[in-house]
């Protein structure tokens, strides 16, 4: 995975942490998955964020990464 490559991942808090891959921090934390999505979309235009997935669906499961 790239260094560059950014991740938004759900807190126990319940906001959303923006983390760049294998950091200890996040980056930013934020109230809503959107706001933390849009704001990893102006960290690193050249890359679509991955977003943990919260819930089972037909194409995947808790803690699996998706493209927004």
């Amino acid at each position: 995975m790239a260094d560059d490559q950014l991740f938004v991942e759900r807190r126990p808090q319940g906001d959303y942490a923006v983390r760049r891959a294998n950091a200890d921090r996040a980056s930013v934390v934020l109230p809503t998955q959107a706001e933390a999505i849009d704001r990893a979309r102006e960290l690193n235009p050249e890359r679509v964020p991955l977003v943990e997935r919260q819930r089972h669906t037909d194409r995947g499961r808790p803690d699996h990464w998706r493209k927004p």
